[in-house]
């Protein structure tokens, strides 16, 4: 069975979101070690140095153990060379494989040190936790210090947005915005679109809203990121334009060995950078002329007929690498939108992005809904 550190947060506001990463911020613990003053121990990661405790002879350093997350155990394989899916099994089904297969490739990378990126156990929980493996090179870019930077800059910018909703994984933080005064129509793109959510038409709601995304990795699964969005009134699905994403990666210095505290030269030139970025993002994205443009671009698409949807979708799922279940879902939010066109191919797939449980895979899913609606009027 795969770890995670909490139950995902899914659709939550931004007071529920800043309390839950509040709560992390008071467990983290992050510590360089070499690969010599770590090793496996009945499926978990035992790291040295990691605990201290008060002794009659003073502070001693012990060691701590963690049970590693799926993200985790996935920075583990890809670092020390070994497959994913196997590791993964030899947990679940036998731990002194596990065990000795950790070991022994850790044995081999004497010259390598890791980053470990932890959590101390809250309320109702056992025991701690490793929640990324990394190279001793990533720089750290914590997820409520992105969200306190871009709300600095989202004031500095002077627009009136609102956070439409925010997600939180053991991948990433996803924080949607909109600015419900920045809008325009796009008659062509929804005249023949029906919610799928509650039935209402296009033709009467033909309002788009501009917006973007923040996404953010603590535990190495993607850079520091802001996309702009387009948000459809209607039924509340989002275009993103992937092509105009701002980002930050998460590469720095090598860190000594040992416990990680940064300084606060360093935090606060990181913090800048994503203020500024993310004010830079509210002038170019929350625009008028920005939202209309791109609108006028998708429509040439959009108003493609679907003769065949069946094989339509079946052709752009194939190309895209949806699952069977992915490609059947979408065929029936398409049949429900009553859009036959490849503007209605991409409202299905954004549609179905609000459905899913799983933030990480929502968010891959509507990354892709222009690209399927370019797709299937290409065919």
């Amino acid at each position: 069975m795969t770890i995670s550190l909490t139950t995902p947060t899914r659709h939550a506001g931004l007071r529920e979101i800043a309390d839950v990463l509040r709560d992390e911020q008071k467990r983290k613990l992050d510590v360089v070690a070499p690969a010599s003053g770590i090793r496996a121990e009945g499926g978990r990661l035992v790291i040295d140095d990691t605990e201290h405790e008060l002794t009659p002879d003073g502070v001693t350093s012990t060691p701590g153990a963690f049970r590693p997350t799926g993200v985790a155990e996935a920075g583990l394989a890809e670092k020390l060379g070994i497959p994913t899916g196997y590791l993964r099994k030899t947990r679940i089904e036998a731990p002194e494989l596990w065990d000795s297969n950790v070991n022994g490739w850790l044995a081999r990378r004497t010259d390598k040190s890791f980053m470990v990126r932890t959590l101390r156990p809250g309320n109702g929980e056992d025991g701690n936790v490793a929640r990324a493996f990394l190279s001793n090179g990533y720089r750290i870019i914590d997820n409520l210090d992105v969200l306190t930077a871009a709300l600095e800059g989202i004031t500095s910018a002077g627009v009136a947005v609102r956070i439409d909703s925010c997600d939180l994984t053991d991948r990433k933080m996803y924080v949607r915005v909109v600015a419900d005064e920045i809008r325009a129509y796009a008659p062509e793109l929804l005249r023949n679109y029906r919610s799928p959510f509650n039935g209402a038409t296009g033709a009467d709601n033909p309002t788009v809203f501009a917006g973007f995304e923040i996404s953010n990795s603590e535990t190495g699964c993607g850079a520091f990121r802001i996309v702009p969005r387009l948000v459809v009134q209607v039924c509340n699905n989002g275009m993103t334009i992937t092509r105009d994403a701002m980002k930050s990666v998460h590469v720095g210095g090598r860190q000594d060995d040992g416990v990680i505290q940064w300084s606060d030269q360093t935090q606060t030139r990181t913090l800048e950078l994503v203020t500024s970025q993310t004010a830079d993002a509210v002038r170019c994205f929350l625009d008028r002329n920005y939202i209309t443009r791109h609108l006028r671009s998708i429509e040439e698409k959009s108003t493609t007929r679907i003769t065949d949807p069946e094989a339509t979708i079946t052709n752009v799922s194939q190309k895209l690498k949806f699952t069977e279940d992915r490609r059947r879902d979408i065929f029936a939010h398409f049949i429900q939108g009553a859009d036959l066109s490849a503007g209605g191919v991409m409202h299905a797939v954004t549609s179905v992005a609000q459905t899913l449980p799983d933030a990480d895979e929502a968010a891959e899913l509507e990354s892709l809904g222009i690209r399927a609606m370019e797709l299937a009027a290409s065919l």
